[in-house]
C-alpha cells in the first residue's frame, strides 16, 4: 500500500487518465482532418461561383429531402444533411423557379420578395452581393 491506497485503484486511475488522453488526441486529429476537408470544399465552391440575379419567392428552414431538388442532387447529399433542417430559398432565376441552399449567415441577409444579386455555385448561394431596388416605390417630393 502506498499512502493508504491500494495499487489496483492506482492502476484504474492510470488507465482512465490514459484513456482520456487518447480521446483528446483523436479529437484533435479528427478536427484537423475536418478543417482540411472544409477548406478544400470552400476552395472548390469559390472556384465555381458565378454572379446571378434572383427574385426570392420564399425563405424557409426545412429538410433537404422535402425540397423539390432533382434526384441526382439528393443522392450526392451526405446522410447527416438529409436528417437536419437547412436554410432553403425558393427563388426565380431567369424563367425557372428553383430551390437553393445557403448558410445561416447568408440566409439572414436575403430579403423575401425582392430582387437580390448573389453569387451562386450550383444550387448553393455563396454570398449576397447587393439588393436591387427594382419595384420599390419612389418617394414623391412636393415642388414649391
Amino acid at each position: 500500500m502506498l499512502w493508504g491506497v491500494k495499487i489496483e485503484v492506482l492502476a484504474v486511475y492510470a488507465g482512465i487518465v490514459v484513456l482520456i488522453a487518447a480521446v483528446v488526441v483523436v479529437i484533435k486529429m479528427l478536427r484537423k482532418r475536418f478543417a482540411k476537408k472544409a477548406d478544400e470544399q470552400k476552395a472548390i465552391v469559390n472556384e465555381h461561383k458565378m454572379p446571378a440575379s434572383i427574385f426570392v419567392l420564399e425563405k424557409k428552414k426545412g429538410k433537404i429531402t422535402d425540397a423539390k431538388l432533382p434526384k441526382n442532387v439528393l443522392d450526392q447529399v451526405p446522410a447527416i444533411y438529409k436528417l437536419k433542417k437547412m436554410p432553403l430559398v425558393v427563388a426565380k432565376v431567369g424563367p425557372q423557379i428553383v430551390t437553393l441552399i445557403c448558410e445561416e449567415n447568408v440566409f439572414s441577409q436575403i430579403p423575401e420578395h425582392k430582387n437580390v444579386n448573389v453569387e451562386v455555385a450550383g444550387i448553393f448561394i455563396v454570398s449576397v452581393k447587393h439588393q436591387s431596388n427594382k419595384g420599390k416605390a419612389k418617394s414623391k417630393r412636393k415642388r414649391k
